[in-house]
């Protein structure tokens, strides 16, 4: 489990292709935090493991990289498979139950990709408008929480009909995390992840409110690890 509070911004080293997906090789730039080999770390958005460096007993971090294997259901339904060699990433190590929950519940677990529809840049209104896979629109909630590569936002305005939503970046996001680093332009894809809350509420409401019986249907694609 995760906050959305990014802790540092990283940058892709190499890119492996290997049979079962892709090694991902990333520079953590001064990161203090030091996983094990098996420790969950976010990468933008997405809950990875930490893999061990080559040979055995290799630790997690060799000279200073982090390296993570990416299966293929995580290269289709994320970002992560057009991830290259420069590509800044946003990181976070996994939470506690004792963790200030600065943000709010964040999975790992990846929704869907989110398509830029507009940047408003001007400094002192900085908007950014996305469009959700259609699916997600019900968990998408004014004033709510969304999570966006990675990063925890709240929702500033919802346009149902025209299955849009807008959130307001603050200078802290746009100078710490990818957010304000990628010069996000309308057509740009990013990691969406929905509030865990919200998709319960859906669900219960779809498939058991009012007598309506059972069914495991409802509830949003699948996660990204």
């Amino acid at each position: 489990m995760f906050t959305g509070l990014v802790q540092a911004m990283g940058r892709v080293r190499e890119v492996h292709p290997q049979p079962a997906g892709v090694r991902l090789v990333i520079d953590p730039q001064g990161w203090a935090h030091r996983p094990s080999p098996g420790d969950s770390v976010c990468v933008s958005g997405v809950c990875l493991t930490v893999a061990a460096g080559e040979g055995p007993a290799a630790p997690a971090a060799v000279g200073g990289l982090l390296r993570f294997d990416a299966v293929h259901e995580t290269l289709t339904r994320t970002s992560l498979g057009g991830l290259g060699p420069g590509d800044p990433v946003n990181l976070e190590h996994s939470c506690t139950p004792s963790t200030l929950l600065g943000g709010h519940i964040v999975q790992g677990h990846v929704d869907g990709l989110a398509v830029v529809h507009h940047v408003n840049d001007d400094p002192a209104d900085w908007r950014l408008t996305v469009r959700p896979p259609p699916d997600l629109m019900p968990y998408i909630v004014p004033k709510g929480s969304v999570t966006l590569d990675g990063v925890s936002l709240t929702v500033a305005s919802v346009d149902v009909p025209h299955g849009v939503f807008s959130v307001a970046l603050i200078p802290t996001t746009l100078r710490l995390t990818t957010l304000g680093h990628r010069h996000l332009r309308p057509g740009d894809v990013l990691n969406i992840e929905t509030d865990v809350l919200a998709k319960t509420i859906v669900h219960y409401l779809r498939n058991f409110a009012a007598g309506s019986g059972g069914g495991s249907g409802g509830g949003s694609g699948g996660g990204g690890r």
